[in-house]
């Protein structure tokens, strides 16, 4: 049976990573003969320009019908003047809720041949592998009330951090199932000592681990998981935390890497459906110009491809066609070293082809 994926490429770089993927999709469908279907939608800024609204409701029946999404990135200053509500990123929180996306997995994971390239010295992070879990769906991003209203005669603006018992829960054994098929380690991160919703998350955490003995289970307050991932990153396997300390600790942990555009990320629900995507933004100061890095991107589609579509020979193949192009000195600018004349220096476009390329050799 034909698996059917919907495309958002967005805004900024979005179009031109999204037509790399797209490229790989197609190598599977024509060489692999894997069953597989794409429709494409605005989305984000794109979407409003067109129509008014970030996220069109033509665009999320489709997201509800379809085994997964990809997407691209969104957002760019032109938006910030736009009302709150028809902003890019309202429309993507939207497709978060309403899809029930509430596992996001941001895997940091450093190709060997990029190691000088971090921001940390490369002993530090030679061998770096953690994945870290986001809760994507509740926490201070959604919790209510919030606003800018008056008091006492000066505005105040107002967010609520929110976590149900059953949103932990949930979050939690993603976590620990993660950690169950990697080397059994998880961290949850969360501000227990000032936070009486964090004194709640911990308290759950521990309950969900008592049906998980073969894992290690520790504690880290977020200040101290922030300075532990530049001091000692490789001490963490799995990390699982809310969704503001999610966000910032996995770009964190994206620079350990080398470069933002290397790492792909999953959101999925409780059935295993995900939307894919690049951790980075929609770079909107390179967009047009060819700079822009697609193995994030590239590597999204094989995650979604391991992750929701069930097929990791497909998966693997992916992979292991960016492990070739980075061994083999294919860089795009944000991953290029000081030496160039190592270095095979490409555009998006001649990096999509050089992993076709991998891909159609192995």
């Amino acid at each position: 049976m034909s698996q059917h994926i919907v495309i958002l490429p967005g805004d900024g770089i979005g179009p031109e990573i999204m037509n790399e993927a797209q490229k790989v999709i197609d190598v599977l469908v024509n060489d692999d003969a894997l069953a597989l279907t794409t429709e494409t939608h605005a989305f984000g800024g794109a979407a409003y320009d067109i129509s008014g609204e970030p996220l069109t409701e033509e665009a999320l029946q489709a997201c509800k019908k379809a085994d997964a999404l990809l997407l691209g990135a969104i957002g760019g200053p032109q938006y910030d003047t736009a009302p709150r509500d028809k902003r890019p990123e309202r429309g993507l929180l939207k497709l978060r809720s309403e899809l029930g996306l509430f596992s996001n997995l941001r895997p940091a994971l450093l190709y060997p041949e990029l190691a000088d390239a971090s921001s940390l010295k490369s002993e530090l992070v030679a061998g770096l592998d953690l994945m870290i879990l986001r809760e994507l769906t509740g926490g201070i991003y959604f919790g209510e009330p919030r606003g800018i209203e008056e008091r006492n005669g000066q505005r105040v603006g107002v967010n609520t951090m929110v976590y149900s018992e059953s949103e932990i829960e949930r979050i939690a054994r993603s976590g620990f199932e993660i950690a169950m098929q990697r080397d059994k380690r998880l961290c949850s991160v969360d501000k227990a000592n000032v936070l009486e919703v964090s004194e709640l998350w911990r308290e759950i955490v521990v309950k969900v681990g008592e049906s998980y003995p073969e894992v290690e289970l520790s504690h880290m307050y977020v200040d101290n998981a922030a300075m532990q991932l530049v001091r000692q990153p490789r001490q963490f396997d799995v990390i699982v935390t809310s969704n503001l300390f999610g966000d910032i600790l996995s770009d964190a942990a994206a620079m350990l890497t080398g470069s933002i555009g290397m790492l792909p990320s999953a959101s999925l629900d409780d059935n295993g459906k995900g939307m894919y995507e690049p951790v980075h933004g929609s770079a909107p100061d390179i967009a047009g110009t060819g700079q822009a890095n697609p193995l994030a991107t590239i590597l999204s589609v094989g995650m979604m491809l391991r992750y929701t579509l069930n097929q990791p020979a497909a998966a693997n193949k992916v992979e292991l066609a960016v492990a070739k192009v980075i061994k083999e000195g294919y860089r795009c600018a944000d991953i290029a070293g000081s030496d160039t004349s190592a270095e095979k220096q490409v555009n998006t476009s001649q990096m999509g082809d050089a992993v076709i390329a991998a891909m159609q050799t192995s």
